[in-house]
């Protein structure tokens, strides 16, 4: 499903993200080419480019082990990249986007979260969201995680779900 809907299945590993450069053994990913990417709509509800970020997860998280996982607390930050990778990555995706302005208004944000078993630092699965953390994906993104550590949801059902229209699927489920 998640191949179907063009999510890159492949995270660190995948991308060739882990490396001895960086602390976790994260470097700095190549973004796509300055103005090669176009959100579809703008603001906190914009959503990013299909073909530039469809999205991809972490390999090492499947339903199998979600509770020493994305359900275990302080996850998050065992697979988070350093700002030292990140933030390179960002300015290159802001080229990307055609996004101008100063960082500082823009999110480089996991399509799927980390909290949901997001690929950590592969370029299909970050972008520019406009606007500061927190924002309205953000609150998504936590009851979407207790779902699926709850049992109400599969994994592969909510990184699908958030990947293809994270605003359809928090009409769908009727969330404020």
């Amino acid at each position: 499903m998640l191949a179907a809907a063009g999510i890159a299945a492949g995270g660190c590993a995948a991308a060739g993200a882990q490396t001895a450069g960086h602390p976790g053994g994260y470097r700095v990913e190549p973004q796509p080419a300055p103005g090669s990417c176009h959100a579809r709509g703008s603001g906190l509800y914009a959503l990013p480019d299909r073909h530039c970020t469809p999205g991809a997860t972490d390999p090492r998280v499947t339903q199998a082990n979600i509770a020493i996982t994305i359900c275990r607390r302080g996850y998050t930050r065992t697979v988070r990249p350093p700002e030292a990778v990140t933030e390179p990555e960002k300015l290159a995706s802001m080229a990307a986007y055609g996004d101008r302005g100063s960082p500082r208004r823009y999110e480089y944000d996991h399509l799927i979260p980390l909290e949901l078993g997001g690929a950590p630092n592969n370029p299909h699965n970050l972008w520019p969201e406009p606007g500061a953390s927190p924002n309205p994906k953000d609150r998504l993104e936590d009851l979407l995680r207790r779902d699926v550590c709850e049992g109400r949801m599969s994994l592969r059902a909510a990184q699908t779900g958030i990947a293809l229209d994270w605003h359809a699927l928090w009409a769908r489920l009727g969330r404020p």
